[in-house]
Parts: structure tokens; sequence; C-alpha cells
């Protein structure tokens, strides 16, 4: 008889295994089913055991990147209703069982996207008034740790981002929120879960203290191509009209978040760098992208869809121009 863990890598099953066991005891699951994990580098499982459905996430390496506190995070998250129930966590094997949410498209919110973007608003600001996340970095610290890393990768000539390089640290002087508050900082269309009567959020991995506007500029850059849309979620997360004063500082953290998301972007290509470094930073507009995404030019996933990304966000930190949505970025 086939064994369920075959579908976990060799090097995870004794943890696959022993998470099981942490959540659910000696009865072995009817299923384990691998599945994509988005822009994630974590393993996800769909484990089927008697007639329910959860999840298993095995985050695997460690990142310097990641809060090393994540699953802190995540429990204050699970204990203000807005993330998945866990049933077990192993923090040192960087491991949890949760609830499986059966996902439906975002588009099927009830009442289109005005009234999912309140509800997204209102769910920003239940975290926020929340117990704080424990403190990890400073956010433009870890922007530009990420941008210098993709600037010495040879993925591009030497020099050719010294401009972004530049105005990183004119910004990261400017950046001065009155206070830090619970944030998640990868709060993208495919870490928010609709589940056909209410929203979840997932991959707390990168969740710490930040910058009430992180989130909400990785909101506006996903969900809000217009500008009324952009008022529903800045009034539903403030209970107010948003001011000027607002408005400033959100075009502050939408140039960080922007050039955070690049360089994430970027760096997922030194899987397969180029031959020769790149020398040009031209990037498409977004009407020109989006024919070329029509058109099939450019296939979500595909390393020529994340270099013309890359560029795209790359371009809009300087310029302040739209960029496409993350989900364009992967597939399925």
């Amino acid at each position: 008889m086939r064994n369920e863990l075959d579908a976990v890598p060799a090097a995870y099953r004794a943890t696959a295994a022993s998470m099981l066991n942490g959540a659910f005891g000696a009865t072995p699951p009817d299923a384990v089913v691998p599945l994509r994990g988005g822009a994630s580098t974590a393993m996800l499982f769909r484990i089927e055991h008697r007639g329910r459905r959860y999840l298993l996430r095995i985050e695997g390496q460690a990142s310097p990147l990641r809060n090393p506190e994540q699953y802190v995070s995540m429990r204050m998250a699970v204990d203000a209703g807005l993330a998945p129930r866990i049933l077990h966590i192993d923090e040192a094997c960087r491991a949890v069982v949760m609830d499986f949410v059966a996902e439906q498209p975002l588009a099927r919110y009830p009442g289109g996207p005005a009234a999912l973007l309140q509800a997204i608003g209102e769910l920003i600001r239940r975290l926020q008034d929340g117990p704080v996340f424990p403190a990890f970095v400073q956010y433009p610290d870890i922007v530009t740790r990420l941008l210098t890393y993709v600037s010495q990768t040879g993925l591009f000539v030497d020099g050719l981002m010294a401009p972004h390089l530049a105005r990183l640290a004119d910004v990261a002087a400017a950046w001065s929120p009155p206070a830090l508050v619970s944030s998640h900082n990868d709060l993208n269309p495919r870490n928010i879960l609709f589940d056909g009567e209410r929203l979840w959020v997932i991959d707390w991995e990168s969740a710490y203290r930040n910058d009430a506007l992180t989130d909400v500029a990785v909101v506006l850059d996903n969900l809000a191509p217009t500008a009324d849309l952009e008022d529903v979620l800045l009034t539903a997360w403030l209970g107010r009209a948003p001011n000027a004063a607002v408005r400033a500082r959100l075009a502050l953290l939408r140039s960080l978040t922007r050039l955070y998301y690049a360089g994430g972007l970027l760096s997922g290509l030194m899987a397969h760098p180029r031959e020769e470094p790149d020398g040009d930073l031209a990037a498409p507009s977004l009407a020109q992208f989006e024919r070329a995404v029509r058109d099939g030019r450019l296939k979500p996933g595909s390393r020529a869809m994340l270099h013309t990304m890359g560029k795209m966000y790359l371009a809009s930190f300087l310029s302040g121009g739209p960029v496409p949505p993350l989900r364009d970025a992967v597939v399925g």
C-alpha cells in the first residue's frame, strides 16, 4: 500500500510525520496532496483526515529575510480571528498544521471590488488595533538589504541601480512613522482568501511591527486600480476620509513597498541567471505590459514575466507610475 507521505520530499518526511502526529495523534491521514505555493517557497500539502481538510505548511530552509518570531505573529493573528485555526505548530521545524480554507476567487466577493476593499480596510484596522507583533527590522533596512543583494548578483551591470540606491537612502531618511503596529507586510491577493462567507489572511512569515501604511500600500497596488477604490480602502481603514498628510506618507510607503517587491521579483531570477548582465532598465508602460500578457508574449511564472515586472517596479520607485498586480507574477 502506498505511503501517503510519499507526496512529501524525502528530506521533509520526518517533519511531516511529526507534524501530523502532533495534529491528529496516531490516526494516519486519508490523503496528503501537494499544493502549489504561488510565490512562496514554502511546501504546502492538503491533508484529508476523517472527512475534513487541513493544511500542512513546511517553510523549509530558513531565510534571513524571514522574521524568526513569525509564529508568534501567526498565533496572535489566529487569536484575533484573522488567520485559520492552528492544530499543531513546531517553530524549530518551521512547520504548522492549520485549518484548510476552501478558497473562492476574490472577484466573487459580494458587492464587488468596493465591498471587498471595504472589508480589507476593516480587516487591516482590526489587525492594527490588536496587540503589537514582535519587532524584527526597520522596513527601509530590509528593503535596502534586498535591493543591495539584487544589485550585487550580476543580474544587471555594475552601477545600473545606483540611482535607486541613492533615492532609497533619501526615502529611508524621511521614513518616520508616528507608531509601529502589527503588520502582515505581504498583503497581496494571494495571501487574502475568501471562503464564500468571509476573508482570511495567510502566510505570516513576514509579519512584524511596522509602519501602519505598509499593508495599505500593498493592497492599493494590487486591488485598487482607481482613485475611487483607493478612497474606499483608505476610508475603511482610517474610519474617516484621508487627509493630505496621510496621502503624503502613503506615497513614501508605496515607493518602499514597490522597491521591496522589485527586489523579490528580481531575486527570484537567480536560480537561472543570465549569461551576461542586463545593461538596460527600460520598462514597458502598464498598458504595454497588459497587452503583452493578453497576446501571450508574457506568461505568468516565466523568467521573462519576473524580469519585466521587476523592472516595472524599479521604474515605479523612481517615477511613482502604476505597477501590475503581483498575481501576474505566478501561475495558478
